[in-house]
């Protein structure tokens, strides 16, 4: 991976997968990249991912966030606080990386996410 940060997906909680994959395909035809049961999918969406999270992966409570993919969480994570952000989430490792979330000074959630 590149050791600059990449805004790499934006994440949609929703409460059916298999539902909300076949919206998006239905109205903006994005196609599947990867799926994991009713837990998340991911679509293409023209350069970037739409992260469609069930409920067992929405880790925002319910708000749409990017994701930011770094080379070290902790250390990003340890940035964002100096800059003024906050930590909702510390860093935990989840079934595919490890991640964490935080809030912009202006309260906007983000995803910070990087090898597990």
């Amino acid at each position: 991976m590149n050791d600059k940060p990449q805004l790499r997906q934006v994440q949609h909680p929703v409460a059916d997968v298999g539902a909300a994959v076949e919206f998006y395909a239905a109205a903006f035809g994005f196609t599947e990249k990867f799926t994991d049961g009713d837990r998340y999918a991911a679509l293409d969406a023209g350069g970037i991912t739409l992260a469609l999270a069930g409920p067992a992966e929405d880790v925002t409570g319910g708000v749409p966030a990017a994701s930011i993919k770094v080379p070290d969480v902790a250390a990003a994570v340890d940035a964002v606080v100096r800059a003024g952000g906050v930590v909702v989430r510390p860093a935990e490792r989840g079934p595919h990386e490890t991640r964490a979330v935080v809030r912009d000074p202006w309260g906007n959630a983000l995803i910070v996410y990087g090898p597990a």
